[in-house]
């Protein structure tokens, strides 16, 4: 739940991107034919495109390579490095062999000094990397010859390989600017299968083949991400035939099922929704409120009015199913049992339905992104099923520049989730020393058990240990729920019918360049090659 992930800046206004931007997306101007060049509709736009800073740091990110890269089923495979990483017997050292004769787009040999830098620079204070936390086990990295790189950490952090699909960048140029100013922050130079070529800010990112990517040249030579905020117009861009593909909600997506040469992708994430209940907030602070609002709310029917089913309910950061999972820590429906406890707290009913307690009404503002039509329903339908246990939310949409000054004091419909090894999500989450740092700990949730569980589950070696601490996180959120989570939910996709390749993986919160079914483009072959 972290800026990289959820922010966006994209105005209004910038949606239209000009004729000149989308006119003729899938046409092919250049010679190349049909299915040559795609343009797709996004939510979300980085706040820079620099691995440095934070960009693609968990892999596909276009213009560059990781390490290590995830295929199809998530599962580690070697990328910049030859194989796989010989990981010594105590867990502490990971020595990487490095690929021969890669390059990077502006033509300088890619070795182990660029690793080495990206991740000593990632781990410098001095660097403005909301995600440096990520590197915690990280002791020091070396390097053990131009085609080794080797690894220390401070504790056994179990899925330290994972977290090697971060993107490294050039020392011979990122090295030589400001880290958190420069050039590269906006015109990056990397390995990847893709070149920038543009990135109007609000409007749209433009990439060309790398013709001498290490991986072989993409047959899609032109691709575009136009960044829309909006769900509808999103929508609406996509049937003008401006977009070859676009995310979109499930219920606009279905209004695409019958078209022909159109097909639609789901992908099943572990991103949530999730209203922030902030500490400092003396009514969604209250722990007798968060508790009654997490049995008022009524999941299932947002699973099945907002979602058309594309999803299931939340009830805390790791879906039902995973083997992370906390059986037991389940909530159901239950109006009656939230005003019990609001009874047996002092909370009782005034006049108009709406408790109080010691003077203080209970009322609080919830926030939501404008334009995302997913939050907007989901804070409606929050805010609906709150009322009746005589709780009074007031809904509110802003940009994420008038919500983020607010967040310590007021809630917000808010998003996050990452695939594999819950210590990715949870620990920003839920850190209590990570309160106030920018999108992390969004509701200043405070529980000395879990950060306690949070630091076991980080730091063991050990697999029932890890398990047994982050199931301990799940239950304390039964007792004390800081947020209150209401469904996880599926991505949704419309993309014309012109490529073969195309395929999804299981996806995080983020849902932008890194996911979709274009986080292997590069792999992508138009239909028409051949004819």
């Amino acid at each position: 739940m972290t800026a990289r992930s959820i922010r966006t800046v994209a105005p209004v206004a910038a949606l239209v991107l000009g004729a000149a931007a989308c006119a003729n997306p899938s046409g092919g101007t250049d010679g190349q034919g049909a299915g040559a060049t795609a343009v797709v509709g996004i939510a979300y736009e980085p706040d820079t495109l620099s691995p440095l800073l934070g960009y693609g740091k968990d892999g596909n990110s276009k213009i560059f390579d990781g390490l290590l890269a995830h295929d199809a089923d998530l599962k580690l495979r070697p990328a910049l490095a030859a194989e796989l990483p010989e990981v010594s017997a105590d867990g502490l050292t990971y020595t990487y062999k490095l690929r021969q004769g890669v390059k990077f787009s502006d033509g300088e040999p890619f070795d182990a000094d660029d690793v080495v830098f990206t991740y000593r620079t990632i781990l410098d204070e001095k660097t403005n990397n909301p995600s440096r936390t990520e590197l915690d086990a990280l002791k020091d990295v070396s390097k053990g010859g131009d085609d080794t790189v080797v690894f220390t950490l401070k504790y056994p952090y179990a899925p330290f390989a994972q977290r090697t699909v971060l993107p490294i960048a050039p020392e011979h140029v990122a090295g030589r600017q400001d880290v958190n100013t420069g050039e590269f922050t906006t015109k990056p130079i990397g390995t990847g299968p893709y070149v920038l070529t543009g990135w109007s800010k609000g409007e749209k990112l433009s990439f060309k083949a790398n013709p001498a990517y290490w991986g072989g040249e993409p047959q899609v030579k032109k691709f575009t991400m136009a960044i829309i905020k909006d769900d509808d117009v999103r929508a609406t861009r996509l049937r003008a035939g401006d977009l070859d593909g676009a995310i979109l909600p499930p219920n606009l997506a279905e209004g695409f099922a019958k078209d022909s040469g159109r097909k639609t992708h789901k992908a099943t994430t572990y991103d949530y929704r999730t209203v922030t209940l902030p500490t400092h907030n003396e009514v969604a602070g209250d722990t007798a409120i968060r508790r009654a609002l997490d049995i008022a709310v009524d999941r299932q029917v947002m699973v099945d009015s907002i979602l058309n089913g594309a999803g299931k309910p939340a009830y805390g950061p790791v879906p039902t199913g995973s083997e992370w999972f906390a059986a037991g820590t389940e909530r159901r429906h239950d109006l009656a049992g939230a005003q019990k406890i609001l009874d047996e707290a002092g909370w009782k009913p005034g006049k108009d339905g709406i408790r109080a307690k010691d003077g203080v009404r209970a009322a609080f503002p919830l926030w939501y992104l404008t334009g995302d039509k997913l939050r907007q329903d989901h804070a409606l339908a929050y805010a609906s099923d709150a009322r009746k246990a005589g709780i009074d939310i007031t809904t509110q949409a802003g940009t994420w520049e008038v919500i983020e000054p607010r967040m310590e004091h007021d809630a917000v419909l808010a998003g996050g989730g990452a695939p594999g090894d819950p210590d990715f999500d949870q620990y920003l989450l839920l850190k209590s020393a990570l309160a106030g740092d920018g999108f992390n700990n969004m509701g200043w949730y405070d529980n000395p058990a879990v950060d306690k569980a949070l630091e076991t589950g980080r730091t063991s070696g050990d697999k029932a240990t890890r398990l047994e601490a982050y199931r301990t996180v799940q239950r304390e959120l039964v007792k004390n729920p800081g947020y209150t989570f209401l469904t996880h939910i599926d991505h949704v996709y419309v993309l014309a019918d012109k490529w073969d390749g195309l395929s999804t993986q299981i996806e995080p919160h983020d849902h932008g360049l890194a996911s979709g079914p274009w986080w292997n483009v590069e792999k992508w072959t138009p239909k028409d090659s051949g004819k």
